[in-house]
């Protein structure tokens, strides 16, 4: 058997995001053995020394510490996984490749689309391993839908939809800012559910259908003006609590988009389906595991849409998990994407969403956010001179 070969991980922020990637990271050995990387939890970095040593203590970090530029000054981290607020996400990525580090960003990969193209600039002058955590891809049955449009048996696709749904802010006094609540504070997070929740849809979408040409949203903030934590004083709210957008993809289909925190009863409902010449496919977060297929070819007295359970061992990554008939989760996505950036480094291979990759998300988000701005249609330009 090869030596492994080792990775140390240097995880920046330990929120909810840093646990899904600790976990993913530790579960490598376990299910992945086959990996000739081995990811070793070396530092986590976070503001608050007693919270941050907690987690290491839960997660199995090595060291602590407080100042991510401590961090990436270390010669013996190899990789920086920035899992801050987005106001962070920019400088912190552009130092970690100007010290030759591989970083691996959360989502979005920044507030504004000019971020975001400071940011690919330096990865890719630096040459550095890159990915982004649009972690849906990775679950099993989104990745059998993208190999069921590859394939061809959708023919032609016409409609693309998708949705992302919450009902987390619907209460006016809840408050903006803060640790807890930097979603809701557009200096720090640069838009709401569009950069938060639409990012992972038009991610999706893109990686399924292809780029989007051009785009006309509307957005709304219900409650106008919430007190911010840090200043104790009411102030205007600048993210979108609600959007919705049309648009029009390059392959000649066209798409509806929608996202909201204000869904009473839902808390996380995120659906996309795929309308094409010979066959739809539709899926639904809320069962994972299942991916929904209608095949107009079928005959006449059995045709109608069937329920596919994405759980055998021929089906995407099922083969590292259990038997057919058992499911796995959202988590599980986490440590598909820990794997396949391994599996990256082994064949020298970008692994997908490369930061490139995810600033044509955010070019779409800017448009979108253009085109409420100003009521009218706007044109999607991903290109870096």
């Amino acid at each position: 058997m090869s030596q492994k070969k080792q990775l140390n991980i240097a995880l920046i922020g330990t929120g909810f995001m840093g646990r899904t990637h600790s976990n993913g990271y530790r579960r490598i050995p376990n299910f992945f053995p086959d990996l000739q990387y081995q990811p070793v939890l070396k530092t986590v970095c976070s503001r608050n020394e007693e919270k941050t040593r907690a987690f290491a203590e839960q997660w199995g970090y090595e060291k602590v510490e407080t100042d991510w530029k401590k961090v990436i000054a270390d010669s013996s981290i190899d990789a920086v996984d920035i899992c801050t607020p987005n106001d962070t996400h920019a400088e912190i990525a552009i130092a970690a490749a100007e010290r030759g580090k591989m970083v691996l960003c959360e989502k979005p990969l920044a507030r504004t689309l000019a971020e975001s193209k400071t940011m690919v600039e330096a990865i890719e002058k630096a040459g550095v391993a890159n990915t982004v955590w649009y972690n849906y891809r990775r679950l099993p049955a989104v990745t059998l839908a993208k190999q069921i449009i590859d394939s061809g048996k959708l023919g032609r696709i016409f409609h693309y939809r998708a949705n992302f749904l919450q009902d987390w802010t619907i209460n006016a006094n809840l408050p903006q800012g803060g640790a807890g609540l930097w979603r809701m504070d557009a200096d720090v997070a640069g838009s709401g559910v569009t950069g938060d929740l639409l990012s992972h849809c038009i991610d999706t979408a893109i990686w399924l259908n292809g780029s989007i040409s051009n785009v006309t949203a509307m957005t709304e903030t219900f409650v106008k003006e919430r007190m911010h934590q840090l200043t104790g004083k009411v102030e205007k709210v600048k993210i979108d609590d609600a959007c919705a957008f049309l648009c029009r993809f390059e392959n000649g289909s066209l798409g509806l988009f929608e996202s909201t925190r204000y869904a009473r009863g839902h808390k996380a409902l995120y659906t996309f389906e795929i309308n094409g010449e010979n066959a739809s496919i539709r899926w639904d977060l809320h069962d994972l595991n299942r991916l929904e297929y209608f095949e107009n070819s079928d005959d006449s007295q059995l045709r109608g849409w069937r329920s596919i359970h994405v759980t055998d061992g021929e089906q995407p990554y099922m083969n590292k998990w259990w038997v057919p008939g058992l499911g796995i989760g959202y988590e599980h996505s986490f440590v598909h994407q820990v794997a396949d950036f391994l599996r990256s480094l082994e064949n020298n291979t970008p692994c997908s969403p490369t930061f490139r990759e995810a600033y044509e998300t955010q070019a779409v988000c800017e448009a979108v956010l253009s085109s409420a701005a100003a009521g009218t249609w706007e044109n999607v330009n991903f290109a870096i001179k």
